[in-house]
């Protein structure tokens, strides 16, 4: 498993429940710059929607930034890099996730881009919205975990 993208931000802004792993279904270019690392997660959110003429809602990546493949050349001119990309789960995974994100302040948030085998995969996370004095108790943490490293060394 190498890990391509990391939202740290969503560690920090919540605490993650339950995490999920999904598929992304890419383009080639796209597959091709997320395996050089070129993806962006900061600000992107998972949306379940209803399209017309399905029972089952299906499940998105939004705001997700993936950079353009410049060897691609002209195939990708008119290229859009925070497109809506689908993402791949099981109706009893997304029945799962509508019920948890019914409940009052519970959002679904991309954790991790990361290959398995030769397979680009999103994990994803039930995330509660931390208060503030729980933001400061993690950099707290985070400072005494780095000077107790610092003394050891």
């Amino acid at each position: 498993m190498k890990i391509l993208a990391d939202n740290k931000r969503a560690n920090f802004e919540y605490t993650i429940l339950q995490k999920w792993q999904a598929g992304l279904k890419l383009t080639g270019p796209e597959v091709k710059t997320a395996k050089l690392g070129q993806i962006d997660l900061k600000g992107a959110y998972v949306t379940l929607e209803s399209m017309p003429g399905k029972l089952m809602p299906e499940a998105w990546l939004v705001g997700a930034h993936i950079a353009k493949y410049a060897p691609a050349g002209y195939s990708q001119n008119h290229y859009n890099p925070l497109r809506k990309r689908k993402l791949l789960l099981n109706k009893k995974e997304i029945a799962e996730l509508i019920g948890k994100t019914k409940q009052k302040g519970l959002t679904v948030l991309p954790l991790l881009v990361y290959t398995s085998q030769r397979l680009v995969k999103l994990e994803i996370g039930l995330g509660q919205g931390k208060k503030k004095f729980d933001k400061r108790e993690t950099i707290k943490k985070r400072e005494f975990e780095r000077s107790k490293q610092r003394l050891m060394k």
